[in-house]
């Protein structure tokens, strides 16, 4: 801010016309309208649905525990959109007025992703996961009840880990002879 004599981060941001952003200078708002519109996007159309397909190959919503067929969508879901946000923000913040160079924009995108997976994995397994399981839980408590009630015996889980353990190596077995 030294350089713009300003006081604020969104004064220095505006003193130099925006951000910049495929190749031009944006205004900061427009520049999150394009960030929010690309996940949500990228989120429906991608992330969500190859996601459950990819927990679904390996665990059965059916038998596996609740939490581990949650968290094998939340692993999934990060290994699909950690790789391809990145893959935007290079293309958004690439320096296009030192020329494009696909080597360097391969080289850049990678080490957003290696930065960006660590953070996106553990901030979605331990902090917003138990938020949203939390939110949901008390949000809904009357018809989760009632689910319960309903549903008590048509669902077979396994006893301890080691059935859950077999139950993957079957459901894969499963998968194998399909393909």
């Amino acid at each position: 801010m030294q350089t713009t004599g300003t006081t604020s981060v969104l004064q220095a941001l505006n003193s130099q016309g925006g951000v910049y952003m495929l190749g031009n200078y944006l205004p900061i708002w427009l520049m999150i309208v394009i960030e929010t519109v690309c996940a949500f996007v990228l989120a429906v159309a991608m992330g969500s649905p190859l996601a459950f397909r990819l927990a679904s190959r390996k665990f059965d919503p059916r038998r596996n525990h609740p939490m581990i067929f949650e968290s094998a969508i939340i692993t999934a879901t990060v290994c699909l959109m950690c790789p391809s946000m990145s893959l935007l923000a290079d293309l958004f913040y690439y320096p296009y007025y030192e020329g494009f160079d696909f080597v360097d924009f391969l080289c850049r995108w990678f080490r957003l992703v290696c930065y960006n997976l660590p953070f996106a994995y553990f901030s979605q397994m331990f902090f917003v996961q138990p938020f949203v399981r939390f939110a949901i839980r008390h949000l809904f408590a009357d018809n989760i009840s009632q689910r319960n009630e309903q549903n008590i015996n048509k669902t077979v889980k396994p006893s301890d880990e080691t059935e859950a353990i077999a139950d993957v190596i079957i459901r894969e077995d499963e998968i194998a002879a399909t393909d």
